[in-house]
């Protein structure tokens, strides 16, 4: 698998004219770079990318908000809405405070997924360890507001189930349930995307010009649906991190 690494242009000139400067940096600080030309692998390249693009667009779109909103404020108040109903719908009425890590999540999962439409790119969400690192986000963010809402002690609680003599059968079923998800998360965000990019390279190749463009098109839907998939398990993680606070 390694050679087929870096084989996009834009990686490799931004390896040609980074690669090195920042190894000899490295090599300063005691790290050695055995290959400074295949310093920045292709997935890392695509997510900078796909980062600073939000970054930009968004800054750009936000400004000159109006109270009245044009075409393009009301295109972007509308995705907001859209991640807020989630949020309400599965979480509840105070699901909006999490909006900003799950519309920034979803939205970088979408784009992620489309970039691979683009000429000369490639979806980083088709490299398991983009999808992984999603996940891990989620994984990490749900536990920490049920231990925000709830409390430490009692959050830990819900691992044992609310009858103790069955806790020592429920804590490792709870344990390897909430470990499973991150894995369930990143595996089947990974292997739709690469699935769906190896098939438009495969199909590419016999027919370059008019035979991809149904699968293109499909793969804008699948990319759609793999983006609401992950965020509706975050929003329904979530939920069941912090939903039991009432309840005791």
């Amino acid at each position: 698998m390694e050679e087929l690494e870096h084989t996009l242009f834009i990686v490799e000139i931004i390896n040609r004219y980074l690669g090195q400067p920042l190894a000899s940096l490295l090599s300063a600080l005691g790290l050695h770079v055995a290959h400074p030309e295949h310093l920045f692998p292709d997935y890392l390249v695509m997510v900078i990318i796909v980062a600073l693009f939000l970054v930009l667009f968004f800054s750009l779109a936000s400004r000159h908000l109006t109270i009245i909103p044009n075409k393009k404020q009301s295109f972007l108040e509308m995705g907001i809405e859209l991640f807020e109903g989630l949020l309400e719908d599965t979480v509840g009425e105070g699901g909006r405070k999490y909006l900003p890590v799950i519309a920034t999540v979803g939205l970088f999962i979408f784009f992620s997924n489309l970039l691979g439409l683009v000429p000369g790119l490639m979806s980083p969400t088709s490299k398991l360890n983009v999808t992984v690192g999603c996940a891990l986000v989620v994984f990490v963010y749900y536990h920490w507001e049920g231990i925000k809402s709830q409390g430490l002690l009692r959050y830990l609680k819900h691992f044992t189930g609310p009858i103790p003599l069955l806790a020592p059968l429920l804590l490792p079923i709870e344990i390897i349930s909430h470990f499973s998800r991150p894995v369930s998360l990143s595996i089947r965000l990974f292997g739709n995307i690469f699935a769906e990019e190896l098939l438009i390279v495969i199909i590419a190749s016999i027919m370059p010009f008019f035979l991809p463009l149904p699968f293109m098109a499909i793969a804008i839907f699948t990319s759609v649906i793999q983006a609401f998939v992950f965020v509706l398990l975050a929003c329904i993680y979530i939920a069941g991190a912090v939903a039991h606070e009432e309840e005791h």
